[in-house]
């Protein structure tokens, strides 16, 4: 145990992290088997060890972005990373029925923490927090979240009467604010019950349709497509897929806005911690895997990348989950706090330091005549 308990201070004094120090961004450990489990088992037991309570940090997205600043996450191997290589290559976990589990894993967990933890709109994607062609920056997360679904319909220069496709539609956020400013219908497709049912029950009188629904089975014309946050889910082996099934729903002159979180590597599995307690089955395309996919099918048109903006969301949603936290820890219980806890910090420092993206890339089938006219 001594040799971990080394090797561990030697890796944590790269990224100027003292083991007990009074830096708020010192780890406190509480069990000494830590170093063992952690070199042994790598992040899926570091992150496990935190829900139990081995180990604390006052700033937890503090240490984690010393931790990825200096790349000790790359020199700790384990194992269990190259079983979940091996099981991504061998199957294929984001096809049919299987498409579903996250939906029931992570969406369906229920709306009551998602109300509390998301703007007044239940917008589940990075905000924009910047101004944009007259509209001031935003200064809170609901103006934040705001500003981005209307870049986002600018991006796709709305008029009224279209008749819009919303793959991954969430709680209906995009679909209402679309119908409300600018006039369309809207259909959205989902893999979570929760949020259809959400969707169905608060649209009123709006011209929306809610639909759970695999975007496979997919088969109608629609003026423009969007898919804001739901691309991370698709999986490698079906993003040629996926865009065939887009160009194929989209009407000729249409144009088609992918909203993604995205990686700076190309990659075929995702972190195994985030995969069995967060997002089962998700996967960060990258450039060269989203190029790819699309070669041959759409002219892309306009690439935005505002990753650093996540960072500034995931803090905005923590400070809501911890203030509501007593609101419904009685349903959630204490393990599941340290695991929200451990997401959404740990995800703030992938962002703040560059690791992950968001981009929203806008395409056309055939190359918009005299070209795009990007929104600034």
């Amino acid at each position: 145990m001594l040799s971990f308990k080394k090797k561990a201070i030697s890796l944590l004094k790269k990224a100027n992290i003292k083991i007990n120090g009074k830096n708020p961004w010192d780890i406190q450990i509480h069990n000494e088997k830590l170093y063992e489990r952690t070199l042994l088992g790598g992040s899926i037991a570091f992150g496990e060890a935190y829900m139990d309570g081995w180990w604390d940090v006052q700033k937890l997205d503090q240490f984690f972005e010393k931790i990825f600043y200096a790349y000790i996450d790359k020199e700790v191997k384990s194992p269990v990373l190259l079983f979940y290589y091996i099981k991504s290559s061998l199957f294929n976990p984001q096809k049919g029925k299987k498409s579903f589990k996250v939906g029931k894993v992570h969406y369906d967990i229920g709306n009551d923490l998602y109300s509390r933890m998301l703007d007044k709109r239940m917008v589940y994607t990075c905000g924009y927090w910047d101004g944009f062609k007259n509209i001031p920056a935003a200064k809170n997360l609901d103006e934040a979240q705001t500003n981005k679904l209307e870049l986002i319909c600018q991006k796709l220069k709305l008029k009224k009467g279209d008749k819009i496709l919303d793959i991954g539609c969430g709680w209906g956020s995009f679909m209402r604010y679309a119908a409300e400013k600018y006039g369309v219908t809207c259909v959205g497709i989902s893999v979570s019950k929760e949020q259809v049912k959400y969707g169905n029950k608060t649209k009123g009188d709006l011209p929306l349709e809610f639909r759970l629904q695999d975007y496979r089975d997919i088969n109608e014309k629609f003026d423009h497509i969007v898919s804001i946050g739901m691309f991370e889910h698709v999986g490698y082996k079906n993003y040629r897929t996926y865009m065939e099934i887009v160009h194929k729903n989209l009407k000729d002159n249409g144009l088609f806005l992918l909203h993604t979180i995205g990686s700076n590597v190309s990659s075929t599995a995702t972190d195994p911690w985030i995969n069995k307690y967060i997002f089962p089955n998700s996967m960060l395309p990258s450039t060269a895997q989203i190029s790819s996919s699309v070669e041959g099918l759409f002219v892309i048109e306009d690439w935005h990348n505002f990753g650093i903006q996540y960072d500034y969301t995931l803090m905005a949603w923590y400070k809501n989950f911890k203030n509501y936290w007593p609101q419904i820890k009685e349903k959630y219980g204490k393990r599941f706090y340290r695991m929200w806890t451990f997401y959404l910090l740990s995800s703030a420092a992938t962002f703040r330091t560059r690791r992950n993206q968001v981009w929203e890339i806008v395409l056309s089938k055939h190359g918009i005549k005299n070209g795009y006219k990007r929104i600034s």
